[in-house]
């Protein structure tokens, strides 16, 4: 939980200004694994289906020899004349047949989650933001940065050049 009740807001100078109270969203429980769950299932609907094609590993033609052959009874290839007669097929232990369980495009692919769960998440994450020791815990180096979270004042949106931009974070630090 975030204990400061006020935040310093910034000009797009960089100096500080008047304090304003800090929102409600900070102060909300932190649910680590929630904000993973989500995520995890949210970041599943970007994905593409993918298969094997279905006659992989069965484009030859092929039959048992039966018993009594000294070999085993999977299908061999017909024919002679070249290496691949009398070579296993089919079977996904055999070279060039098909793999075990094939792919399918209508494996579930997306996942549904919760519209209360994900603004929970949301509101989650943002008060995690709000605590300095998880967010260096994250590898953010924010040693010279005077409070966390940082609010600058809206004039900023009227930067046009990202030289101006530069400019206003290195004095903010």
């Amino acid at each position: 939980m975030s204990c400061r009740p006020l935040v310093t807001v910034f000009s797009d100078e960089g100096q500080p200004g008047n304090p304003t109270k800090l929102p409600a969203v900070f102060k909300a429980p932190i649910r680590s694994d929630l904000v993973q769950f989500v995520h995890t299932n949210i970041r599943k609907n970007k994905r593409q289906p993918y298969a094997v094609s279905s006659r992989a590993g069965h484009q030859t033609s092929a039959e048992s020899w039966g018993t009594g052959r000294a070999v085993a009874r999977i299908p061999r290839v017909r024919g002679g004349g070249t290496h691949r007669s009398g070579q296993a097929a089919f079977g996904n232990m055999c070279r060039a047949g098909r793999m075990f369980a094939p792919t399918k495009t209508w494996r579930r692919w997306h996942r549904k989650v919760n519209v209360n769960q994900r603004r929970y998440a949301i509101c989650s994450a943002v008060a995690a933001t709000g605590l300095p020791a998880l967010v260096m815990a994250r590898g953010h180096r924010i040693d010279n940065i005077g409070e966390v979270p940082l609010v600058v004042s809206n004039s900023i949106e009227k930067l046009s050049k990202t030289k101006e931009a530069v400019k206003l974070l290195k004095a903010l630090n």
